[in-house]
């Protein structure tokens, strides 16, 4: 669960995939060299893959006075001198369109604002970690750690919480693992060892970075092979582990760090799963299949926060390049849960849910048939509780307004109508009357599901409790109406229009609130 979050910060800084994982590594071998404790060195371990955990926080302030990932310009001198910082600052403002009297003015109205915002920003980026690390199970003793996560050795850091040996040792040893890591990406294991040995005794510990200087190997990375195994590898015993109340409390945290991208996504991955779990319930899945769907809406949005808070915050139209930025955003949902066997398994429903029934959702444009139910309820959810939520572009529907548009979809064959239904009714509106394809009726959509798990005449009237007659009477009646006279042709018309949920329907039951 941490390294998932830790990638997902990779992504949220504009940092080279794997970034925090490869300062996990540099971290450990200097934990070895210097000797530490095995208290010392498990802190180390976690401080380092969470190190970047506040990076979402104020996105959009960040987003408004510099327009564009931070990781070029100014995150390289976040622990240089404060020339450096200046300069770093005025460089990542964004280029003006016009000549230099247009860049002076940018600067003049948005320097002060960058200089007024800094210490709350790194302030609030602390408490963040902190809360993060409460939410993905770590000890008091680990979460404390990211109260100085901003300090420096000399005392100068903006917050100025503590300096020299105040600074607890797994935070020292994170400053500089993370910081050679990101200029050896820059220039080199050399030019990291030089920029280190610069900020000794200003920024960094010398002790940590002597050591460093002495053995540059410990900066080495295999940039061809992925670091995820090894890192996990490298987790101090006994390793941390979660049963399932505390996988569900983490989930929320990477839901939060979502979510902290802008004001307007406060809440949403919490509401949206909420949402998708009672109508899961409503369709009659087991308390498992219920406890799954909320996990995947949990983090269907993680994919975000590789896309700039600018972006999602544009009030206007999206360029072509910036649409296709947010349409990529389930893939990268997928991306950063396929790790972990755990989230991979709540990446078919996390990574659909701006898929559409009838191909025209995004990413991959799947159809129907390549659509699971859970898939379908989340998309469903996703799109009722947007709907009530402000956005940049557009005001907040209220939710008489949501449910009919969500049931306009359904009968327009973009979203399940078993799906909507259930989230319609979960939300508290009036279950909608919702046109089935081929022209079925609610009841004669029940019999096709049973007709094509091979039910007999008796057996669905039984199931649904009406006559064997009556039961024949709505089999020839949906004969008639998709065209065909025989239970394999309607058991194809069936998985074609996707009433059948493959592996997720209790047996015998219609896939829907009964």
């Amino acid at each position: 669960m941490v390294g998932a979050l830790c990638l997902a910060t990779d992504v949220a800084m504009g940092f080279p995939l794997e970034h925090g994982l490869q300062s996990t590594l540099i971290a450990m071998r200097l934990c070895e060299r210097l000797g530490a404790t095995a208290e010392t060195t498990s802190a180390t371990f976690y401080t380092s893959l969470l190190a970047h955990s506040g990076c979402t926080t104020d996105a959009l302030v960040a987003a408004e006075i510099f327009g564009a990932p931070l990781a070029t310009h100014l995150t390289p001198v976040m622990f240089g001198s404060p020339r450096d910082q200046l300069r770093g600052l005025l460089r990542a403002l964004p280029p003006p369109e016009t000549g230099a009297p247009a860049r002076t003015l940018q600067i003049a109205r948005r320097l002060p604002r960058a200089m007024r915002t800094h210490k709350p920003h790194l302030a609030a980026m602390c408490d963040v970690a902190q809360t993060l690390s409460d939410q993905l199970g770590l000890p008091v003793s680990i979460q404390r750690l990211f109260r100085d996560l901003t300090e420096r050795w000399d005392g100068h850091g903006v917050l100025r919480r503590a300096d020299h040996d105040e600074i607890p040792l797994p935070v020292r040893i994170t400053h500089v693992a993370i910081d050679a890591n990101l200029h050896r990406m820059l220039g080199g294991e050399e030019y990291a060892v030089q920029a280190m040995r610069g900020r000794a005794g200003h920024a960094f510990d010398p002790e940590v970075v002597a050591c460093l200087a002495d053995e540059p190997e410990m900066l080495a990375v295999d940039v061809e092979a992925s670091a995820w195994e090894l890192t996990l590898a490298c987790e101090p015993d006994p390793p941390r582990l979660l049963d399932d109340d505390a996988v569900d409390r983490a989930l929320v945290a990477l839901a939060g760090f979502t979510d902290l991208l802008s004001p307007d996504f406060a809440g949403h991955s919490t509401g949206v799963a909420d949402l998708a779990a009672r109508a899961a319930a409503g369709c009659g899945l087991l308390p498992a299949d219920v406890r799954a769907v909320r996990r995947g809406a949990l983090v269907h949005d993680l994919g975000r926060v590789a896309i700039g808070a600018a972006v999602w915050n544009k009030p206007g139209h999206l360029t072509i390049d910036e649409w296709e930025q947010v349409r990529l955003h389930p893939y990268h949902t997928e991306r950063l849960l396929t790790r972990s066997p755990l989230l991979a398994s709540l990446v078919p429903a996390a990574g659909a849910h701006h898929e559409r029934l009838d191909g025209s959702g995004y990413h991959r444009g799947s159809s129907r048939a390549e659509l699971t139910l859970s898939a379908r309820l989340l998309a469903a959810a996703d799109a009722f509780h947007a709907m009530t939520e402000p956005r940049p572009h557009r005001a907040a529907v209220g939710r008489d307004d949501a449910a009919d548009r969500l049931a306009q979809d359904a009968t327009d064959g973009r979203l399940d109508p078993d799906a909507v239904g259930a989230v319609i009714e979960a939300a508290g509106q009036p279950a909608p009357h919702l046109a089935r394809p081929g022209g079925l009726t609610d009841r004669e959509a029940e019999v096709l599901r049973l007709l094509a798990q091979g039910r007999q005449t008796k057996q669905i009237g039984q199931t649904l409790g009406i006559s064997a007659k009556t039961a024949d009477r709505h089999i020839q009646n949906i004969y008639g109406k998709i065209g065909v006279s025989t239970r394999p042709a309607a058991t194809l018309f069936a998985i074609d229009r996707g009433l059948l949920a493959w592996g997720e329907l209790p047996m015998g039951g219609a896939g829907r609130r009964p």
